[in-house]
């Protein structure tokens, strides 16, 4: 399972808004790259695929494909809004490391 902090499910909610995708789901994937080996992917979906795994968090659905379930599983998703930027972080227990910026893992 995947959990979204509250900040997390706004933002989504909002994209999906503005995107005019209201009831869509939030994708999150793993891809091989980044400095650390694996980088994230997020992004909207109006439907999930066939083989994904379909999570509800914080009034969102989440689809998680199943290659990435095992890396992503427990997983908690935030939002942060600062100065330095805004965007998506991940508390992930399967990362035995991360790179600076937290957008890949290892």
């Amino acid at each position: 399972m995947i959990n979204l902090t509250p900040e997390a499910a706004t933002a989504v909610k909002g994209a999906m808004e503005r995107a005019g995708k209201v009831g869509a789901g939030f994708r999150i994937m793993v891809e091989t790259g980044g400095c650390a080996g694996h980088k994230y992917l997020v992004g909207l979906d109006t439907e999930p695929r066939e083989d994904d795994a379909v999570f509800e968090s914080s009034g969102v659905k989440v689809f998680v494909d199943p290659d990435s379930q095992p890396l992503l599983s427990g997983m908690t998703v935030g939002f942060v809004d600062s100065l330095q930027g805004s965007g998506f972080v991940f508390e992930n227990p399967n990362a035995a490391s991360q790179c600076s910026c937290g957008k890949s893992f290892g």
